[in-house]
């Protein structure tokens, strides 16, 4: 996640996001949302300690300045960059998949 918070940003499409809108605390967050992909990938359920909806979250943002297309666009392709830089095999596979999935619904959700 590490690997994916430097490049996400320091992205001129997405990065003001993180560092502006979300005023991103990358240590505090980086347990947070490794939780979140733990329970994602291996369905630890180590997330729901943190009594947090990912929906919710990003339709705050969402309401503080809108998401877009092109940002979701260029999140999950930051995110598959990362992925493939640092693992292979099937759960890499399935983390991307997962992802585009999410991706989807938070935009679902957000509009």
């Amino acid at each position: 996640m590490r690997v994916f918070y430097e490049r996400a940003l320091a992205d001129e499409v997405i990065g003001y996001i993180f560092s502006d809108v979300a005023h991103l605390n990358l240590e505090h967050h980086l347990p947070i949302i490794g939780d979140f992909w733990e329970s994602t990938l291996f369905g630890t359920g180590a997330y729901a300690t943190r009594s947090r909806n990912p929906l919710e979250v990003h339709k705050q943002l969402h309401q503080l300045s809108p998401l877009t297309a092109e940002h979701f666009e260029r999140w999950l392709e930051i995110f598959t960059i990362s992925v493939d830089k640092e693992f292979e095999g099937e759960r890499a596979e399935f983390l991307k998949m997962r992802a585009h999935a999410i991706a989807s619904r938070i935009q679902e959700f957000i509009n």
